[in-house]
């Protein structure tokens, strides 16, 4: 245990990550490694084999117009890429994750989860994809301009529907059946502004003993959602604090300022993509067996350029992402202003969870979304300005600020 931090806050020390916890830190970076590693290696497959130009051929002959050669093509890449990943996810999202004892899964129900996963890809990429070779072919020099301003588009269609077309595909969306506790919940969201929301309860204790809640969607597609396993694990208290925390996201228009930040990241994205593929294809057509970035054989190379450049551009997304956590944090805290409430469920999380505290600065760059979790316990051992009379930073988001 570290030495408890002194404060006119709280004192909830950060706990020592377990033995296990390390055992899952290590083994899960390996995994990310290995799945990073053939996100390259399979589209460069694809490419210096020739594959994909054939591919594209016999996806002309059988689908014997523009659009339904796309269909054909992009269902055939995505089973092979499935079927060639599909022994790496069986083993990291259901062997590994019983192995640590974090999963509740049947073999059934996940390959059913996996296959409608799968479905959805294919029927998003059908439902998406052709748009971005439209342009590439009416558009050649400024194609990756166009796409970039068609994937914010895409981006925010699908955060208004993922909440109430996606999500409940893998999951039951009922009531809260603790009342009392929703009461209290939605008090919190009046305070916040967030008004006429919705409290779901998930079933997500069948699938998994990970603890989870968020604030998702905007306009009518707006909801409260709580995984049924943190109501099992957290104190009311602390319940109070992570939907805080979470309405914080929502008040301080971080979906907003994350399609702002999407969209510059687009940009950037696409047009070294462009700048790369004219080359590339140039060079390398006869080998790669097509020889126009509009024909759907293309893909791959795009893809391929695409991750390249998002996976040098992530330590940079990964900040902006912990910057928001952390305004988040800072709102929740002042919106309940219960310091011990909150340590205790960032504590919680990351015993439940088996997070390591003390992440490695190569893992934090590079996969940090979040705040390591020593640093969330501490600034909750530390930050309540509402003690000494000062104002507080987002009061005047509160439709009844205490101060």
């Amino acid at each position: 245990m570290l030495e408890i931090l002194l404060s006119n806050c709280a004192n909830i020390p950060v706990p020592e990550a377990t033995e296990q916890a390390m055992r899952y830190y290590h083994s899960g970076n390996v995994l990310w490694a290995i799945n990073l590693a053939l996100g390259f290696i399979i589209p460069l497959l694809f490419l210096a084999t020739g594959f994909s130009g054939v591919l594209g051929k016999f996806s002309a002959k059988l689908g014997r117009n523009w659009f339904f050669t796309i269909v054909v093509y992009l269902i055939l890449y995505i089973a092979i890429v499935q079927l060639v990943t599909l022994p790496l996810d069986y083993y990291s999202e259901f062997i590994r994750q019983h192995e640590y004892g974090l999963s509740t899964q049947t073999v059934g129900r996940w390959f059913d989860n996996w296959t409608k996963m799968a479905l959805l890809i294919v029927v998003a990429s059908v439902a998406f994809v052709w748009i971005f070779y439209l342009l590439l072919k009416k558009s050649p020099r400024r194609w990756w301009l166009y796409s970039s301003l068609v994937s914010i588009i895409i981006v925010f269609f699908m955060t208004f529907i993922q909440p109430i077309w996606i999500a409940p595909l893998f999951n039951h969306f009922g009531p809260m059946k603790d009342k009392q506790l929703e009461a209290e919940i939605l008090s919190l969201a009046a305070r916040a502004g967030i008004a006429d929301g919705c409290v779901f309860e998930v079933d997500k204790s069948q699938d998994t003993k990970l603890l989870n809640a968020y604030v998702t969607g905007f306009g009518g597609t707006k909801r409260i959602v709580l995984w049924d396993t943190i109501i099992q694990k957290l104190t009311p208290d602390q319940i109070l604090f992570v939907m805080g925390h979470e309405m914080g996201h929502y008040v301080l228009h971080h979906l907003w300022w994350g399609l702002f930040f999407f969209g510059i990241g687009a940009f950037a994205v696409f047009y070294l993509t462009f700048r790369s593929a004219h080359f590339l294809l140039h060079r390398y057509c006869h080998r790669f067996g097509f020889s126009h970035l509009h024909q759907i054989a293309s893909l791959p190379l795009l893809l391929l350029l695409i991750g390249i450049y998002t996976f040098i551009f992530s330590p940079i997304s990964n900040y902006i992402s912990r910057v928001t956590e952390h305004h988040a944090d800072e709102f929740g805290l002042e919106i309940t202003q219960n310091n011990q409430a909150a340590a205790e469920a960032f504590v919680a999380l990351q015993m439940e969870n088996l997070g390591n505290p003390h992440p490695g600065l190569l893992f934090k760059i590079f996969r940090c979304s979040h705040p390591p979790l020593a640093e969330r316990i501490e600034f909750c051992n530390t930050y309540c300005p509402w003690t000494e009379g000062k104002p507080l930073k987002y009061g005047y988001k509160f439709s009844s600020p205490t101060n």
